[in-house]
């Protein structure tokens, strides 16, 4: 089986997230790692982000656990 391995271009196009926040997330180890092609080349396996992504939809937050925007007291909701 060849693996597929992407550079962090594509793998923006592909992940919703700022690469900050992907930096982030792999350092905890909450997301797939990824290695050094070369010197100034770093990738990620097409595969590992995919089924990241797959694990991530399973458990989405759900609609309803979300803040009531109208009882902010800062930059209040107009109705």
């Amino acid at each position: 089986m060849t693996r597929i391995a992407i550079n962090k271009k594509r793998l923006l196009q592909i992940v919703p997230l700022g690469y900050t926040s992907i930096w982030e997330l792999e350092r905890a180890g909450k997301f797939p790692a990824s290695f050094l092609l070369t010197e100034r080349t770093r990738v990620w396996y097409l595969d590992e982000i995919e089924e990241w992504l797959e694990q991530r939809r399973a458990k989405a937050v759900p609609q309803n656990n979300l803040p009531d925007v109208r009882k902010r007291h800062t930059r209040p909701v107009r109705r």
